[in-house]
């Protein structure tokens, strides 16, 4: 990746008319007023960030943003339970979050998050991720990949970047190369399993094997000369993969090092996960993701059509139980200011119900939850109507979520990165929230 101090006339203009453009069509698109948030002060910025990335959508009226009580069984439009007060007064929240309703001065729904992609899966998780729609000409990178280039590990012999969960190309790094790649990991008991030697492999054999690499890396440096940066980069990666097997990283996934009680206290192998991003943000990773898709118990996630709904309230408690013990732990640990926690799916669902008692998809307006990170929580921010389907106030596009978190762990919104010669802003025109910034 090439590092320009510096742009011509020409690239200036082009990324001014690209962000301009590019944020005043999605507001039209969706009928929002222009978005409110502006440049935030300055402060000193986060250290880490863990997203707990809830994949489905997550009804928002049934958590985050409850409205009038609803009857699933009768089709009776509003929120599937009732809402409860929380540590914020006039801030209300599903009565499954009974654990976070106690902390949500640590934390910030923000409620009024919009796109306009509504109807297929992917197309909104790339959208969440990256910050910018589906291009055919550029693979955009992830947000977590971008957090990889511009701060790298916080410490030595950690990877800046690492998944717990199943990868996919929306997670990855695009145009900044595998250097900026995750390290992911689908089992927290025996962590990733790339760290480890595989049956019959001895070490004087993997040595065999890493000089081999070296021959191949060096002739193909010779042959093409000009795809010198890929092919540099995968070796770069190969090299910190041996460095991380060698080193004390896999110590961090030995969970039975913690107490049994704090781990009861996380719960579920969610919550497992959730305290292996604690641990890993402690040794200096970077940016932790922890998908809640696995093994789900209502048979559907959070993609809650037809009858995902009927236990959808067993997701809502475990990620109660997960989130709160995540708040505690870090507090404990004095991370929690140094942390900052995304809540986060890649849209929210009608207040009305289907035919078959679930929900459908929508994304004019949903909720994405902040806490720790260090900034001004203020329970909510945002109001939606009645529906919980417009912003009545403070409307938070994607790239103004993409620039709050960037600003929150001291990364300017504006920057520009370089796909080959294109200049590529950060952020597609974003904004970070003003008003959570001291």
């Amino acid at each position: 990746m090439r590092n320009r101090k510096s742009l011509t006339r020409r690239q200036f203009l082009h990324q001014a008319s690209l962000a301009g453009a590019t944020g005043i069509a999605l507001s039209q698109a969706i009928g929002a007023a222009p978005s409110p948030i502006e440049n935030s002060t300055r402060r000193a910025p986060c250290e880490a960030c863990i997203l707990l990335w809830l994949g489905g959508g997550v009804a928002h009226t049934d958590t985050w943003d409850p409205k009038h009580l609803g009857d699933p069984a009768q089709r009776i439009a509003g929120s599937a339970y009732p809402s409860i007060d929380t540590a914020v007064p006039g801030v209300r929240v599903s009565t499954h979050l009974k654990k976070v309703a106690r902390r949500l001065d640590e934390l910030t729904i923000l409620r009024t998050v919009y796109h306009n992609v509504i109807d297929e899966h992917a197309a909104a998780v790339n959208f969440l991720y990256t910050g910018r729609p589906t291009s055919g000409t550029i693979v955009y990178p992830s947000i977590g990949s971008v957090i990889s280039h511009q701060r790298g590990a916080a410490a030595e012999g950690v990877p800046a970047y690492v998944l717990a969960g199943y990868p996919t190309v929306s997670r990855g790094p695009g145009f900044l190369g595998s250097e900026h790649r995750f390290l992911y990991i689908t089992d927290t008991r025996r962590g990733p399993a790339g760290l480890s030697l595989p049956a019959g492999v001895s070490p004087a054999r993997q040595t065999r094997r890493r000089e081999l690499q070296r021959l191949v890396t060096e002739a193909a440096l010779t042959q093409y000369p000009e795809k010198d940066d890929p092919i540099q980069g995968y070796g770069r990666v190969i090299d910190a993969s041996h460095d991380l097997a060698a080193g004390k990283f896999r110590q961090a996934f030995d969970l039975d090092e913690e107490s049994a009680s704090l781990r009861r206290t996380y719960g579920s192998e969610f919550g497992q996960r959730c305290l292996l991003a604690r641990r890993l943000v402690e040794r200096g990773v970077r940016f932790v993701e922890v998908l809640h898709n696995l093994n789900f118990s209502n048979g559907t996630g959070w993609d809650t059509h037809n009858d995902g709904q009927l236990n959808q309230h067993l997701l809502i408690k475990d990620l109660d139980d997960a989130m709160a013990a995540l708040i505690d732990d870090l507090k404990a640990k004095h991370l929690l200011d140094k942390t900052l926690i995304v809540v986060a799916s890649e849209f929210g669902r009608p207040i009305t119900f289907d035919s078959g008692g679930g929900r459908g998809h929508q994304a004019s307006t949903f909720s994405v939850v902040l806490a720790g990170g260090g900034l001004r929580h203020r329970g909510a921010l945002g109001d939606t109507d009645e529906a919980a389907k417009k912003p009545l106030s403070h409307p938070v596009s994607i790239p103004d979520l993409h620039a709050t978190i960037h600003h929150a762990l001291g990364i300017d919104p504006q920057t520009v990165l370089y796909a080959g010669d294109r200049p590529v802003p950060i952020t597609d025109g974003g904004k970070p929230a003003r008003s959570l910034f001291g």
